[in-house]
């Protein structure tokens, strides 16, 4: 038996979202239905400055009350504000700038929109993650990491009285410059400036943890040659291995952290097709076990650098490049139930969604704030699903997937989640007693709308969100349709 974290189910907010910025361009309803192509890219160098890829969005509302109410009811979480735009915004909490970024530096982040970061947090009751810049302007005359940003940001939550609790120094380092580093950025600075950051943390700021190195598709990681570790977007640049980002530092991390997406979207399959899932394998054993494959590579390397640590996802959804036509639909609830279901019997940790409401693999759609089908699927795990994992390896076969948990609720019990991945045949199983039965599923995989128990889920009003009735299912022999994910209170 194993224990998890309580907030293994977290999220990220993009620094982008919090100042405005450039971000995935929204896909059609066609798209998003699959009957209309998104026409891919077949090469990129700042993916943020593509009008092809990308759009310009306007700072979120941290204040909006669906926004925060839905986000509450999910439960104690993380959040994360990272992200490539992240490494190259300027902290402007004196008004100094006018709007405009100062030299070496791509976007500013006024003193609002950070206590709107503080205030969201604190209301929901989440820890915080970040990262800090570290572009060409936190480098004067090219020399090492200047702190004068991170120390104005860790010192301004802390005088608002919300701290930070977690930091990683930037945003997939092992892509170098790509991920916003200044120009001709190696291993070896990155290493230094590591040190210097986390050595100024440990000294001021003791109980936040030292957490990395936040990379993504690791040549060097086990299996790495899996075309869905960190979505194939290392191989298209110069990067370095976590074992050339670490191995030279002085100040141990706390936690161990990575990135996983399930291959690449539609809008980069252009530029490594070998990286792309079609949606008709989206539903697929190979397909769901990209997620704990990857999970299971980087626990050598967890072990190697942070032993005995945690190890966190800082970033995960169904492809690198801002999701897949699919992702807002209910035929990535699969994926991401198994995720959290098989991340649970290998380590743990935490795993942060990309995104909490942005961009089309968002829990809410951006905007409006409205769950879409991932959102329910994770609220009623966090809801059933209790922190005892249990062995379930001799129950899984080819396309069914079971996990056991401890009820959530405290009572004495189990709570099986079991998916039936085959989208042709109905499979059955048999419990000892009476349960409670959620089943999860769809008119249509590619459905914007889910369904519990034939009931489709959708929130009233503002946000009132809808009662999470189970059926009751007598012990014996239990059916589960083709596509759907069904929990079961013991």
């Amino acid at each position: 038996m194993r224990h998890l974290d309580k907030r293994l189910m977290s999220y990220n907010i993009e620094m982008t979202e919090v100042s405005g910025g450039t971000f995935w361009k929204s896909y059609t309803e066609e798209q998003i239905a699959g009957t209309a192509e998104f026409p891919s890219v077949t090469s990129f160098t700042d993916v943020t400055a593509m009008p092809e890829l990308m759009e310009y969005y306007p700072p979120i509302d941290l204040h909006n009350k669906r926004l925060r109410e839905l986000t509450k009811a999910l439960g104690p979480a993380w959040i994360r504000v990272s992200g490539t735009w992240a490494t190259k915004t300027y902290y402007d909490f004196e008004d100094v700038t006018k709007g405009k970024a100062p030299d070496g530096y791509s976007s500013v982040l006024t003193r609002e929109q950070w206590m709107g970061v503080l205030d969201f947090a604190s209301y929901v009751g989440a820890k915080l993650l970040i990262s800090v810049s570290n572009c060409t302007g936190d480098h004067p005359n090219g020399g090492p990491l200047d702190l004068t940003q991170a120390k104005k940001i860790f010192d301004f939550s802390h005088q608002y009285g919300v701290d930070i609790d977690a930091v990683e120094f930037m945003n997939e380092p092992n892509i170098l410059e790509l991920s916003g580093a200044p120009q001709g950025y190696t291993a070896a600075d990155y290493a230094r400036d590591q040190d210097i950051l986390y050595r100024w943390v440990r000294s001021h700021y003791p109980n936040c943890l030292l957490v990395g190195p936040c990379t993504t598709g690791d040549p060097a990681a086990a299996g790495a040659e899996n075309k869905g570790f960190g979505a194939g977007i290392a191989s298209m640049t110069k990067t370095c291995t976590t074992e050339e980002l670490l191995a030279g530092t002085q100040i141990p991390l706390d936690v161990f952290s990575y990135h996983y997406y399930n291959g690449v979207s539609e809008r980069i399959a252009g530029t490594m097709p070998a990286a792309h899932w079609p949606a008709h394998l989206a539903h697929s054993d190979a397909y769901l076990a990209v997620a704990p494959d990857c999970a299971r590579a980087h626990t050598a390397l967890r072990d190697r650098f942070v032993p005995g640590g945690q190890m966190w996802v800082t970033e995960s959804g169904d492809a690198g490049g801002g999701g897949d036509t699919w992702a807002s639909t209910y035929l990535d609830v699969l994926r991401t139930l198994n995720e959290l279901g098989s991340y649970g019997t290998i380590t743990n940790g935490v795993i942060f969604h990309n995104t909490l409401a942005s961009s089309d693999y968002g829990f809410l759609e951006h905007g409006t704030f409205l769950p879409r089908p991932n959102y329910f699927a994770v609220l009623l795990w966090n809801r059933l699903m209790g922190t005892a994992v249990y062995d379930c390896r001799e129950l899984n076969r080819e396309n069914i997937h079971i996990y056991c948990h401890s009820r959530k609720d405290g009572a004495c019990g189990v709570v099986y989640l079991i998916i039936n991945n085959s989208l042709t045949d109905t499979i059955c199983v048999t419990i000892p007693k009476e349960a409670l039965r959620y089943t999860l599923h769809a008119q249509t995989m590619r459905s914007s709308t889910m369904l519990l128990n034939g009931k489709e889920l959708t929130i009233s009003g503002t946000c009132g969100i809808p009662k999470l009735t189970p059926d009751l299912q007598p012990q014996g022999t239990v059916w589960l349709a083709p596509g759907s994910c069904t929990f079961l209170v013991l």
